[in-house]
């Protein structure tokens, strides 16, 4: 059975038939849109990992060697005088975070025209 097949197909006579086309002229069109969406989220975060320890002021005795908790006294009692003391330990010192949302929209159209 196998065998029968292939020789039924030898002995069948086959025709081409030429192809023409049926227009003379013909508008292909084609619209596109498409919508983008973005959206980040950027967390930023500082660190520092010693210490930091700032002493400004006027009227004021400062020590020759400033230290945290040190005795600070007026010069001159009674009149102005300004003191600042800072310190900063080991830890985050800042952090940011920023969330922004992109949109794109794009619309395209194309048109091809054709002739014969």
């Amino acid at each position: 059975m196998k065998y029968l097949i292939p020789l039924l197909l030898l002995g069948l006579p086959s025709h081409a038939a030429s192809v023409v086309p049926n227009f003379t002229r013909g508008t292909v069109s084609s619209e596109t849109t498409t919508r983008t969406e973005i959206i980040e989220i950027i967390n930023q975060v500082e660190y520092a990992t010693g210490t930091s320890y700032t002493v400004t002021g006027s009227n004021i005795n400062i020590p020759d060697n400033p230290t945290h908790g040190a005795l600070y006294t007026i010069v001159e009692q009674g009149a102005p005088f300004q003191f600042t003391e800072t310190f900063m330990g080991p830890g985050i010192t800042s952090e940011t975070s920023i969330e922004r949302t992109t949109i794109v929209d794009s619309f395209t159209t194309s048109i091809s025209v054709f002739t014969q």
